[in-house]
């Protein structure tokens, strides 16, 4: 197994929205942010080569949307999704999956791409089966009041169309050696993976835990839709971590792409930060 990480570019996210009811005397300790209280955080997607199986999890924001969208959201760095793709020498018919944490537009936006004429839609990755929860599909079609500006239907919609969309209804091995779980505090139906190779297991953490400074349970981003939730879902999850020796795998932190995980009497802690590239 060749596990890799896929930067897609970065945005900026409000810091009193990334960490919710935690005051700023806190967590600007954790995570920096600019004069506008703004912080910059990845995009970032991972690429998992099993066998014949290649398998992208997330895949940034795409272009299809507004330059005054883009705007919006600051987004920044240099880094894209397809070059990042190319420069570890895969081209977007070699891959055989993606899988969604969930379809807000920071997550599945690349997955579609305007056609030439431009006058229709086009699938970025036509030989892929797209996988994603039938919770989050279901939300997606009939979006809460307050979930509604993340999702755009041109990001999916043509998937479907294509006959190339699957979805989730249980949690469990998606693929070998690849393990989904589906949490409800940040939106219905998230999907987290869990990746198994012969020295390690790797959790895609995606917006369950975005950064190393959310990985304290009361740490929430105030994105989650249910609160109470998150903080059950977390607390159990951080449990089974640390008790197996998982690594997080951050898609937002910009400073830190990797995390090992320690109990502490305060609760579980980040042990180590790393880069995907010093363990593989």
């Amino acid at each position: 197994m060749e596990i890799y990480n896929i930067e897609t570019g970065n945005f900026k996210c409000d810091g009193g929205a990334m960490f919710s009811v935690v005051p700023k005397l806190l967590w600007s300790r954790k995570y920096p942010s600019d004069e506008d209280n703004l912080c910059n955080c990845a995009m970032r997607s991972m690429l998992v080569v099993d066998g014949e199986r290649k398998i992208l999890i997330d895949n940034g924001t795409g272009d299809k949307q507004s330059a005054e969208f883009f705007k919006h959201h600051h987004l920044n760095g240099e880094a894209d999704l397809l070059s990042s793709l190319a420069n570890i020498g895969f081209q977007p018919t070699d891959i055989t999956d993606v899988v969604f944490t969930h379809l807000h537009f920071d997550h599945c936006g690349g997955a579609v791409k305007h056609n030439e004429k431009g006058d229709g839609f086009e699938l970025v990755f036509p030989n892929a089966t797209h996988w994603v929860s039938k919770l989050q599909w279901d939300n997606l079609r009939n979006p809460n009041i307050r979930e509604a500006d993340a999702y755009f239907q041109e990001n999916i919609v043509p998937i479907k169309e294509a006959g190339k969309l699957k979805f989730v209804e249980k949690e469990g091995e998606l693929f070998p050696n690849f393990e989904v779980r589906l949490v409800n505090g940040h939106t219905p139906g998230l999907m987290v993976s869990i990746i198994k190779n012969e020295n390690f297991t790797i959790v895609f953490a995606g917006d369950f835990i975005p950064t190393t400074a959310n990985v304290p349970v009361k740490w929430l981003a105030s994105y989650d839709l249910n609160p109470k939730a998150s903080l059950h879902e977390k607390e159990v999850f951080l449990k089974e971590a640390v008790e197996n020796n998982y690594i997080l795998f951050f898609q937002h932190d910009i400073i830190n792409e990797c995390c090992s995980l320690v109990q502490t009497p305060k609760g579980v802690k980040v042990d180590k930060c790393f880069s995907l590239i010093d363990i593989i």
